[in-house]
């Protein structure tokens, strides 16, 4: 199964198009090979895959730049961008009442070509599940984007990295 395609969240682009900067571009995220970095993720008995590319890095990537892009402040030819590494990803399609999930990512924003912000940021959320996979898995899926939105929540409040982008 696919996750559901990536949709930008309002109080996120109204940050980016309230920052002091003009704009930046976006290099593809890596990703990092580890146990809690799932590609696809396991939800029980189904997986979960990205639709972008099959890759939750790529999809990370299409969020920034769709938020960016709905801002005003994407553009390819900015000599400010913004790319990274993502370090964790999964989802818990949970028990019997709950679900989680848990994302982290390296961030950094090169300013022609000078490294202006590092850091990671990490998001966790939770969400209504049931103990049976029909209702838990549907939910952890709807969830995924969620989870994305959240993180990017944290870091597009960031003065940082913000910062990073003027």
């Amino acid at each position: 199964m696919n996750a559901p395609q990536y949709s930008a969240r309002m109080d996120n682009v109204i940050k980016l198009k309230d920052a002091e900067f003009r704009d930046a571009k976006v290099a593809d995220f890596s990703s990092l090979a580890a146990k809690d970095n799932a590609n696809p993720i396991s939800l029980r008995a189904d997986r979960l895959e990205s639709p972008y590319g099959k890759s939750y890095s790529a999809y990370l990537t299409e969020a920034i730049k769709q938020e960016l892009t709905l801002a005003g402040k994407y553009s390819q030819a900015s000599n400010v961008e913004i790319s990274g590494e993502l370090q964790k990803n999964d989802l818990n399609a949970g028990s019997f009442t709950t679900g989680d999930g848990l994302i982290a990512a390296r961030v950094v924003v090169r300013k022609g070509g000078q490294v202006a912000y590092d850091q990671v940021k990490s998001a966790t959320i939770t969400w209504p599940s049931s103990f049976v996979g029909a209702v838990a898995i549907p939910a952890a899926a709807q969830s995924y984007p969620k989870l994305v939105q959240t993180l990017l929540d944290t870091l597009f409040s960031d003065k940082a990295f913000l910062d990073a982008l003027k």
